[in-house]
């Protein structure tokens, strides 16, 4: 894998491994790997905020009998109404 970068942002790089006692190679694969580890969870996150907000809305509803007959009606109904 390539990477490229300038140089001030390198050099940043550089330090932070330096201050690590680390590689920079080892220092960008841990930082990759602990991306990788979060990104599943920050989609389900993005999913729950989501839920989260709808249920904060006020939505009209019904009762599902009635609901099931007036969708099952316009299966049947045969287009002449």
């Amino acid at each position: 894998m390539q990477v490229l970068m300038d140089d001030a942002e390198f050099r940043d790089i550089q330090r932070v491994a330096r201050e690590k006692k680390m590689t920079v190679a080892e220092w960008v694969r841990q930082v990759l790997r602990a991306a990788r580890r979060q990104e599943p969870r920050a989609r389900s996150e993005k999913r729950f905020d989501v839920v989260r907000e709808a249920a904060c809305h006020s939505f009209p509803t019904g009762d599902i009998g009635p609901m099931l007959s007036e969708i099952e009606g316009g299966y049947l109904d045969d287009g002449d109404s």
